[in-house]
């Protein structure tokens, strides 16, 4: 018998719309057949978040991970549901780990306040941060994929008078290899497009006028990735890339900053982003 997918979901700050949106997310994906969810949540979850779920699917409930691990579904109709009075930071933190060990297959994560993760103990900034620590990993980019368009970020939660001095041409170039993979995911027409990458500064830099960061980074990082046969263009004016005629020019937009990219992602795609 073929085993299942295994999908972890943490439903972020308790005190948040991690549940709803959870609870919201589960009826209407209803129950899928060959695969298992397990929901992490705090004992102080919403009963009708709850009965939510439990309208579509059947709950076994356990207080703990090594439990949850244990468990062997009857039925892709039942959902193992974590109980968990551990601070929702370390819910994130197993499910990576079990991910990166090969115990499940994939997570998914409702939002969780850097505050939160603080309190838990760790020094992450971020889901990022902790999928980064647990996988070791030395780079890890920020992407967003959206009905209307494509986000990966070059920098993740960088204070602003931070941002110049991380986007090195290495910095960009790694971004620009990871918007590649990113790239490979989408549907067959949106991977023909070819990457977008954002200048920094206004307008671009318009030529050096208004800062020199497009002219020392932007522009080399583009060379060395069309160099090795990626198709991009770039360096975009900021505040017009995101025109709607050129959501369907681009497969993925590169942006320079957290803010750059996910301003106009969130306003276009809204809560379903």
């Amino acid at each position: 018998m073929k085993k299942p997918i295994r999908i972890a979901i943490t439903t972020g700050d308790p005190d948040g719309i991690g549940t709803e949106i959870t609870a919201k997310a589960l009826a209407k994906l209803k129950p899928q057949t060959g695969v298992s969810f397990f929901l992490w949540r705090s004992p102080r979850c919403s009963s009708r978040d709850l009965a939510r779920i439990d309208r579509v699917f059947k709950r076994i409930t356990v207080n703990s991970w090594p439990e949850a691990l244990k468990v062997q579904p009857s039925s892709h109709k039942e959902i193992i549901d974590i109980n968990s009075n551990l601070p929702a930071a370390m819910w994130v933190e197993a499910s990576a780990q079990a991910s990166h060990y090969g115990h499940i297959d994939g997570m998914v994560t409702a939002p969780l306040s850097k505050t939160a993760i603080k309190a838990a103990g760790l020094a992450d900034l971020g889901h990022t941060g902790i999928l980064k620590r647990v996988s070791k990993s030395r780079e890890v980019f920020m992407g967003f994929i959206g009905d209307k368009f494509n986000v990966l970020l070059a920098t993740g939660h960088l204070a602003l008078d931070e941002v110049t001095s991380a986007l090195t041409e290495s910095r960009l170039d790694k971004a620009l290899r990871a918007a590649e993979q990113l790239r490979l995911v989408l549907d067959r027409k949106a991977a023909a497009r070819p990457l977008a990458l954002l200048g920094l500064n206004p307008h671009a830099g318009e030529e050096g006028m208004i800062g020199a960061t497009e002219n020392k980074v932007h522009l080399k990082a583009m060379e060395a990735a069309q160099e090795r046969g990626q198709k991009i263009e770039g360096p975009l004016v900021p505040d017009a890339a995101f025109f709607p005629k050129n959501w369907n020019k681009y497969s993925v937009f590169v942006a320079n900053y957290h803010d750059q990219g996910l301003i106009p992602f969130k306003m276009i795609h809204g809560q379903e982003s």
